[in-house]
């Protein structure tokens, strides 16, 4: 209820109540006070406003003033004081409550879009409620940085802002999950997910966002985030540089792990004499991996390990020594950069194969 009309039974007691404590000079009781609390409760739950209720009270409170005892002003005011607490102390706390349900709501919602753990047509059907229409095609856009985000934290209040600001009540869900941020949206706003990776990755002071495929009805969120999350996991074990990742530019990497007893079976073959190498694998791991992230150039390679061209070069007759490959010869170099790759995702040679 929005009018300024307040029923009845919001009134109901007030009077009596002013006009004892006027003749008594005593404060309200517990119960008293209890009532009007109960009442600004009731108010809020069937919509009344706060100022709507305060003004019903004050106009009863002016009406009886007449019928008062001479010289109680002081004692009115005190009433009218109480009352007015009371009654925001109620009203108050029936907002909260709602508050927390909706929020409880929303996170049951987002838990269960995200695990696929309720029936399509129920998902569908709150879905709505929170502006999204499953029936159309979503991505998922998941955002982490060196922190744990939740809903309150400034970072995601930046960004939810800043999304608001630029496209408005389009149908965008964002919310955080495990600590980090997502972003759902329908897979024609392209737009929108691009904008949030730029204010995610601002927000976060530099944090990874990773945007899986585009996937059809309440399934294919799922799919999307589970894309989006495998992406980030894959961006860290290959030590990816790119602020921006999308799952569809990294399928060749599950594909190589698809068979990972055959991949384990070419990483021993193609690298494991590496681990007789003087500071073991790692370190001519290492030195492959540069060479072939900087495009086979050697002097690059060196820049980025900071060693000397003549010591990087070293290090790459040594490999070639040890495994009978040579990184600069077209097919050997297939071999021991695929073999790098599958080192990357299985992690070797921390861990055994």
């Amino acid at each position: 209820m929005a009018g300024r009309d307040i029923p009845e039974d919001h009134l109901d007691g007030y009077a009596r109540i002013l006009a004892e404590v006027c003749a008594t000079g005593r404060r309200l009781t517990r119960d008293e006070l209890e009532s009007r609390r109960a009442v600004g409760e009731r108010a809020a739950e069937e919509g009344c406003s706060l100022r709507h209720l305060v003004r019903a009270h004050l106009s009863t409170t002016r009406a009886a003033c007449s019928e008062l005892a001479p010289g109680s002003l002081d004692r009115v005011l005190a009433v009218v004081e109480q009352v007015i607490d009371a009654l925001a102390e109620g009203h108050e706390r029936a907002q909260l409550l709602a508050v927390r349900q909706e929020e409880a709501a929303r996170r049951e919602f987002i838990d269960d879009l995200l695990h696929g753990r309720s029936a399509p047509g129920h998902l569908a059907e709150r879905a709505e409620r929170f502006g999204l229409l499953l029936s159309h095609t979503h991505a998922v856009a998941v955002a982490e940085g060196p922190q744990s985000y939740d809903d309150a934290h400034p970072a995601v209040r930046s960004v939810e802002s800043a999304l608001i600001g630029r496209f408005g009540n389009r149908r965008i869900l964002l919310t955080t999950k495990d600590g980090r941020l997502i972003c759902v949206a329908p897979a024609d706003q392209d737009d929108v997910l691009m904008y949030f990776a730029k204010q995610a990755h601002a927000a976060t002071q530099g944090g990874r966002v990773a945007i899986g495929r585009p996937q059809p009805g309440a399934g294919g969120v799922v799919h999307s985030y589970e894309e989006a999350l495998n992406a980030l996991d894959l961006a860290e074990r290959m030590n990816l540089d790119d602020p921006v990742l999308r799952a569809a530019d990294l399928l060749v990497f599950p594909v190589l792990t698809r068979d990972r007893q055959a991949m384990a079976d070419l990483v021993l073959s193609a690298l494991g004499p590496l681990q007789q190498a003087r500071g073991g694998a790692q370190l001519m791991l290492d030195t492959l991996a540069a060479y072939f992230d900087s495009g086979c150039n050697a002097a690059e390679a060196a820049r980025r390990l900071s060693l000397s061209v003549r010591a990087f070069t070293y290090r790459l007759e040594r490999i070639q020594q040890l495994t009978g490959s040579s990184p600069a010869d077209p097919v050997h170099r297939y071999t021991l950069q695929t073999a790098v790759i599958g080192a990357r995702l299985l992690d070797w040679p921390a861990r055994d194969l």
